[in-house]
């Protein structure tokens, strides 16, 4: 200990009391990580603390790849640094700085090139701000989602949706896409890197407690999707031809739109077969 901090902090008292006020200190500094629920990584440099992260999703995406058992720990610390800036990010007032935030998070990225792999923060619907990070540790995953809602003047984590959450989660390669501006409600897109684009679509709200799935699609071949004002356009291969998987003999595109808070398709349109691939 520092002799001047020392001298000022038991100068003048009884002996007991230097005693006591020592321990006190140190106490102090002992708890109040605990208290405020740093992380681990707070008591590192911003270097070694992303070196660290890189460490463990570099482990996560070569268990996933090597067909290893899967570390929930190690997801969790790597999701626990994620939220501790996610928290700093989004602060207690104003719009953040969303832009320069993602960029913050592509600097985390532990593959080279980053195939597969990407962080990024989104803002949901409504009012007040819901916000979700959607985590992707490389190619074919694991990935996951958070979403953080205000808890007086600040945000904290308030959901988590990842397949030890959600066992039948397909956390591969996963896109969000908001697709209201009234409430907090997403489509996780999940797949979609084969040369079909095969991908799963799902549709979640947040209902201020908890993320609830209100829909999930099946496998789809030839899958694309788009948003405008009316919704949620979902077009696929609704008759695949699997002696010929590359061909379509029928397409469909769905419109799915969310009201009362309910998942609804509006409509399905047969599209005819689908156009030959180009070479």
């Amino acid at each position: 200990m520092d002799s001047i901090f020392f001298w000022r902090l038991t100068t003048g008292l009884p002996q007991s009391a230097n005693r006591w006020n020592v321990c006190g200190a140190v106490w102090l500094l002992l708890f109040v990580p605990v208290v405020f629920g740093f992380p681990l990584f707070a008591q590192k440099s911003n270097t070694d603390a992303n070196l660290e992260f890189k460490r463990l999703a570099t482990q996560l995406s070569e268990a996933r790849f090597d067909g290893a058992a899967e570390n929930e720990a190690i997801q969790e610390k790597a999701m626990r640094y994620l939220d501790s800036l996610a928290s700093v990010a989004l602060g207690s007032s104003g719009a953040p700085d969303l832009d320069g935030f993602n960029q913050r998070l592509a600097s985390l990225v532990s593959h080279d090139p980053p195939v597969g792999e990407n962080y990024q923060l989104l803002r949901l619907g409504g009012n007040p701000a819901t916000y979700a990070l959607v985590a992707n540790f490389g190619l074919g995953g694991p990935a996951a989602v958070r979403v953080y809602a205000g808890t007086g003047d600040r945000f904290a984590l308030a959901a988590k949706i990842d397949h030890f959450v959600q066992p039948d989660f397909f956390d591969s390669d996963i896109e969000l896409i908001p697709v209201s501006v009234a409430e907090p409600a997403f489509v996780i897109v999940a797949g979609r890197t084969d040369d079909l684009a095969t991908g799963v679509f799902s549709a979640w709200r947040f209902d201020g407690r908890r993320a609830a799935m209100l829909w999930s699609s099946d496998l789809l071949q030839q899958s694309s999707y788009q948003t405008d004002a009316s919704g949620f356009h979902l077009t696929y291969c609704s008759q695949p031809d699997d002696d010929h998987p590359a061909r379509c003999p029928k397409m469909a595109r769905d419109l799915y739109r969310l009201e009362a808070g309910d998942w609804k398709r509006i409509e399905s349109t047969s599209l005819g077969p689908a156009e030959p691939a180009k070479k």
